[in-house]
């Protein structure tokens, strides 16, 4: 059953990208178990802001685990301790009275903070923009079995697509590597005919954009497989590879 604890929260607070960031402790008493850990954040700056004290910045949206702008660092893991779950769907049940719970902001030279625990990931858009779509006639709407697709094939890449491109990988990887994003992006488009037209650039245009945005390469750890919210597997990378060495070819 759950319950009301005291908690200490740890949070990292930095007030613009070139300023010097400082953890500050704060004290909550009485915080429902039940609670999301954002909810706890709530809590947490209505105290704040009640104190006459700066409110601690942080991203979220949909709080339902898809849209993946509630990325936190949170004691030692992204998104949390839990797994296969967001920031947004970890609650503090997962917590003691008494704990100190630390939160900071994803730590990667793609992603420069902005404020507190938001930092800017527009990074992972111009990924997208370099390969990440399909050109199509935007005509009528065809049948959904008009182009027949093996079932393996469309699990795959349906698995590939529930990326939600929350920068988890990113955070988790000790090269601080887009590898895992990339490679769902590009093997979710690989494995279905619509995405063979642009295929032969594809994979290099991506990963020429990871490398420029200063994003580091993969050393086969799996920690990102390990802390996507999605579970999104590294078979895709290995799939990234081969795209990327086809296309090499084709030159």
């Amino acid at each position: 059953m759950d319950k009301d604890i005291n908690i200490k929260v740890r949070v990292w607070r930095q007030h613009g990208p070139k300023e010097k960031g400082r953890f500050e402790t704060y004290s909550l008493e009485k915080v429902s178990q039940s609670a999301s850990i954002l909810e706890m954040l709530d809590i947490l700056n209505e105290k704040l802001v009640n104190e006459d004290k700066e409110p601690v910045a942080y991203d979220h949206d949909c709080r339902e685990g898809i849209c993946g702008m509630c990325s936190l660092y949170i004691n030692g893991h992204p998104h949390g301790p839990d797994t296969a779950i967001t920031t947004c769907q970890l609650h503090m049940r997962n917590f003691n009275d008494g704990d100190t719970i630390t939160i900071e902001p994803w730590r990667s030279a793609g992603f420069p903070v902005i404020r507190d625990l938001m930092v800017d990931r527009t990074a992972f858009d111009k990924i997208i923009q370099a390969g990440g779509y399909v050109t199509v006639n935007t005509g009528g709407t065809p049948d959904a079995n008009a182009i027949p697709i093996a079932k393996e094939k469309a699990d795959a890449s349906m698995d590939a697509a529930s990326c939600i491109g929350c920068g988890a990988c990113v955070a988790a990887c000790k090269n601080g590597s887009a590898m895992l994003f990339v490679s769902a992006k590009v093997s979710q488009f690989a494995l279905l005919p619509q995405g063979r037209v642009e295929a032969k650039k594809r994979a290099k245009s991506m990963l020429a954009k990871m490398d420029e945005l200063g994003f580091g390469n993969c050393t086969n750890t799996r920690q990102c497989e390990m802390e996507c919210p999605k579970s999104v597997s590294i078979i895709n990378i290995a799939r990234l590879n081969r795209e990327f060495l086809k296309a090499k070819g084709a030159d």
